[in-house]
């Protein structure tokens, strides 16, 4: 059983080797390349008793360990990818040798060409949008139930009546303006990716007033990902902006450029 096995950050067409002089990976060890195929698997070698399978099925379960490592591994890809056209590697891909990782390039080396060029000239943009709910209602109030009968029961019934007719309508509207955000912004890019909304503990987005939500409404309603040309990004945010301007209720935020997980996978299907 070896000792050692190789973590792959990025697969290139080709990288100046200076750009690595001094890069270090997830194991504290040198960031380094190998080739095959025509093509560069940026690399490092790591210990498998912290990397390898059974370790990281344990190590991936402490938080600290885990932010550590992808920190580490997402500041390698982002230098590569700043540099040249890449196609980044999921954290946590790690092959027993080289030559498992120069089989790789051998087998798929017409996909990483094509995930390549689809990259090349552009970059991932994130895009999420919260819903403020006190704010929608306010905006967007529910129709009014029958006002007939009288008393504490009536008017008890009343109430969860209208809660819920608002409930509902908060809930179409949150559809209504995620699925137009993502049309609009996905006009302007060359691929958009939909990701599962995160939940407000993972979010860290608190509802107004430190109050829980309105049952039934998500905080975040949009998680997208775009592929935007590089030259078309100003008109991309500028179009974040007013999205964000234009819809009481709603906030956008707008993250990247960030290296192309989402889309660089493009050819690489099995």
């Amino acid at each position: 059983m070896p000792e050692h096995g190789t973590w792959v950050y990025v697969v290139v067409e080709g990288v100046e080797p200076n750009l690595l002089t001094g890069m270090t990976g997830v194991a504290g060890e040198p960031v380094r390349t190998t080739g095959a195929n025509g093509l560069t698997a940026v690399v490092g070698t790591v210990p498998l008793a912290a990397f390898g399978e059974d370790a990281l099925h344990r190590n991936l379960e402490d938080i600290d360990w885990l932010a550590r490592v992808a920190q580490a591994h997402d500041a390698v890809v982002a230098a590569v990818a700043r540099a040249v056209p890449a196609v980044p590697f999921r954290m946590a891909t790690v092959y027993f040798d080289d030559d498992r990782v120069g089989s790789l390039l051998e087998d798929r080396g017409d996909g990483f060409r094509a995930a390549l060029s689809r990259v090349d000239g552009r970059s991932e943009w994130g895009v999420k949008a919260l819903l403020d709910v006190n704010e929608l209602s306010e905006a967007a109030p529910a129709e009014a139930s029958d006002r007939r009968g009288s008393g504490a029961g009536a008017a008890y019934l009343r109430r969860k009546r209208e809660h819920h007719l608002l409930r509902e309508r908060i809930d179409e509207l949150a559809v209504e303006h995620a699925d137009e955000i993502h049309a609009t912004l996905t006009a302007l890019a060359v691929d958009a990716c939909l990701h599962r909304p995160q939940s407000p503990a993972l979010s860290q987005q608190k509802s107004p007033g430190g109050d829980s939500r309105t049952p039934g409404i998500l905080p975040m309603i949009l998680n997208a990902a775009y592929l935007v040309d590089n030259g078309a990004v100003e008109e991309f945010a500028h179009e974040v902006g007013r999205q964000d301007e234009r819809r009481p209720g709603v906030e956008l935020e707008l993250t990247g450029p960030w290296p192309a997980y989402s889309f660089s996978s493009i050819g690489l299907e099995p």
